[in-house]
C-alpha cells in the first residue's frame, strides 16, 4: 500500500471514529449495560439463530453461483472464505468491497484453483450480491415513498440513483454475456502500455474462458441462478426479521411505516465508505429516532446490541485467518 493510500485510509477511520464518538456523545450512556443484561437466554438464541441462518443462506448461494460456473467448493470452505473476507472488507474503507482480492488468494492458495477460476468464482458472487441487495433496496424504498409521498419526497433521488446503478450492472452483465467483445477491446485499451508483459498477454484468453464458462452457465445451468435469488431473499428476511426483533427487544412500538424507514436508513448508511459503516449507522439510528420520536436511551440500545453482534461475528471470522494462510489442501472437499 502506498503513503498516500494509507494518509487516506487513516483519515477515514479517523474521521469514522469522530464521527461515532460524537453520535454516541449525543446519547444517553447510562443504559448500555442495561441492553445486554436484561435479555433472556430465549431472546439470545432467536437472535443468534437468525445471524447464523443468514450467514448459512448467503453462504449456499455462492455455492450454488459457483456450481453453475462448473467451479465446485465444499460449503465450509467457502464459509471460511467468506468470513474471512468479510472480516477484511468490514475493517477496511467501504464495507461493500474491500475483502475480495484475499478471497482470491485463499482459493488459489489454499484449495488450489487456477487463478483465473478464483477470479470469476468471486465476481460472480461479488456482483449478483450488489445487484440483488440494490434491488431489494430500491423495493423497500419505493414502498416508503409511496407510503407516505409527503414527508419522503426527497428520497426519490436516492431511488434515482439505486435504479441507476441497477440497470448500469444489468447493462454490463448482459454485455459480458452478448457483446464481450466490446469489453475485450475496452479491456486492451486501458492494458495497451503492458501489453509486452507475457501475463498481460493472457488476458485475451482469459477473458474468452470467462466469457464461455458464463454463457454455458446461463444457457445450461440458469435454474442455479433462480435458486441463488431465492436464497439472497432468505438472507434478506433473516436480516429483516433480526432488526424487528431487536426492536421488539427495546420494547419499540413499530408501524410497518417506521420499520421500513429504520431498516432503509440503517442499510444506506452501510453502504456509505466508512469502514464497517463505523459512524454512519450510529447516525442513521439517531436521525431515525428522533424523526420518530423514539426515545434516544432505546437508540443506544439498539447501536449497542448491533454493534455486539458485529465484534462477535468479527472475532469469530478472525479464528478463520490462521487456516486459511496454511499451506494448501490436498484432498479438497467439493461436495
Amino acid at each position: 500500500m502506498s503513503s498516500t493510500s494509507k494518509l487516506v485510509s487513516l483519515f477515514i477511520w479517523l474521521f469514522a471514529l469522530l464521527l461515532a464518538i460524537w453520535i454516541l456523545s449525543l446519547l444517553p450512556l447510562d443504559e448500555v449495560s442495561e441492553a445486554i443484561t436484561k435479555l433472556h437466554f430465549q431472546q439470545w438464541c432467536q437472535w443468534i439463530a437468525l445471524n447464523i441462518a443468514a450467514i448459512i443462506f448467503l453462504t449456499c448461494r455462492w455455492q450454488v453461483l459457483i456450481t453453475a460456473i462448473r467451479l465446485p467448493l465444499g460449503f465450509f470452505n467457502l464459509l471460511r472464505i467468506r468470513q474471512a473476507g468479510q472480516l477484511v472488507s468490514f475493517v477496511t474503507p467501504g464495507p461493500q468491497f474491500g475483502g475480495e482480492p484475499m478471497q482470491v488468494y485463499w482459493l488459489w492458495h489454499k484449495y488450489s484453483m487456477p487463478l483465473h477460476h478464483s477470479f470469476l468464482a468471486v465476481g460472480v458472487d461479488r456482483f449478483f450480491e450488489l445487484w440483488v441487495n440494490f434491488s431489494i433496496l430500491l423495493v423497500m424504498l419505493l414502498a416508503l415513498i409511496f407510503s407516505n409521498p409527503h414527508d419522503f419526497i426527497e428520497w426519490q433521488y436516492i431511488a434515482l440513483v439505486l435504479a441507476s446503478i441497477i440497470i448500469t450492472m444489468i447493462i454490463i452483465g448482459w454485455t459480458l454475456l452478448r457483446r464481450p467483445q466490446a469489453i475485450e477491446a475496452w479491456i486492451n485499451r486501458i492494458i495497451s502500455p503492458w501489453l509486452h508483459h507475457k501475463r498481460m498477454r493472457e488476458i485475451d484468453q482469459h477473458l474468452i474462458n470467462f466469457n464461455r464458462m458464463l454463457q454455458a452457465a446461463f444457457t445450461h445451468r440458469r435454474k442455479y441462478f433462480g435458486i441463488a435469488i431465492g436464497l439472497s431473499f432468505l438472507g434478506w428476511t433473516c436480516m429483516l426479521a433480526e432488526l424487528w426483533l431487536l426492536l421488539n427487544f427495546i420494547e419499540i412500538p413499530l408501524s410497518s411505516t417506521n420499520f421500513l424507514l429504520l431498516f432503509v436508513l440503517v442499510r444506506l448508511a452501510f453502504l456509505l465508505p466508512l469502514p464497517g459503516g463505523l459512524g454512519t449507522i450510529e447516525a442513521a439510528i439517531f436521525w431515525g429516532f428522533q424523526y420518530l420520536s423514539f426515545p434516544l436511551s432505546a437508540a443506544t440500545s439498539l447501536i449497542v446490541l448491533m454493534r455486539l453482534r458485529d465484534v462477535t461475528i468479527l472475532l469469530t471470522s478472525v479464528t478463520l485467518l490462521p487456516g486459511l494462510h496454511s499451506s494448501k489442501n490436498l484432498g479438497t472437499d467439493t461436495h
